[in-house]
């Protein structure tokens, strides 16, 4: 039986996770990775790297944030305590949805992780404060291929749910999108 309810997104690729915990009056028990259980959702390979973050503070917003080939990674992830707006934003050229973003409120209490395909670039906004995040990434870091988005460029125009701050310097330094590419 899976742990996992698919369900697709207007983005192809990008997949919104329902977790189905097995619980009982002591707890639950929550599976937040299976290759093969998400190998139908388009995870195809091993995990090269996982990272655990807190963001202390709501309204709060990390991202737009990828990897360029040959360093482009899958994401999986997951909010372990309180919440978040999750968004990724479709980065392949010649995509219908090139430039356009999908967004899942992702939190504990709603067992949602979201599944984000290699090319497409991704941030969030913390709902609540104290929010621990778990990523699952199918790529190590590297420094050499990464960029960024500015999460607040009007081409985008991802309506964030709260007044945006706490952006890293890094973060508030990404340029605006001029013209018709990344």
């Amino acid at each position: 039986m899976s742990r996992f309810v698919l369900h697709p997104t207007p983005i192809a690729g990008l997949v919104a996770i329902e977790r189905l915990p097995l619980g009982d009056a002591r707890g639950f028990l929550e599976r937040l990775f299976c290759a093969d259980e998400l190998a139908p959702a388009g995870w195809t390979g091993a995990i090269a790297q996982i990272n655990h973050t807190l963001t202390a503070e709501q309204g709060t917003v990390r991202g737009m944030h990828y990897q360029r080939a040959p360093h482009a990674e899958a994401k999986l992830v997951n909010c372990l305590h309180g919440a978040v707006w999750d968004v990724a934003v479709d980065l392949r050229p010649g995509s219908p949805t090139y430039l356009q973003w999908h967004a899942e409120e992702l939190s504990a209490s709603n067992h949602r992780s979201l599944l984000i395909p290699p090319g497409c670039a991704h941030g969030f906004q913390t709902l609540s404060a104290d929010v621990q995040m778990l990523y699952c990434h199918s790529q190590a870091y590297a420094p050499q291929s990464e960029g960024g988005l500015h999460p607040q460029d009007p081409r985008l125009g991802i309506p964030w749910p709260l007044p945006v701050h706490g952006l890293s310097p890094r973060d508030a330094s990404h340029p605006f999108i001029q013209g018709d590419s990344v």
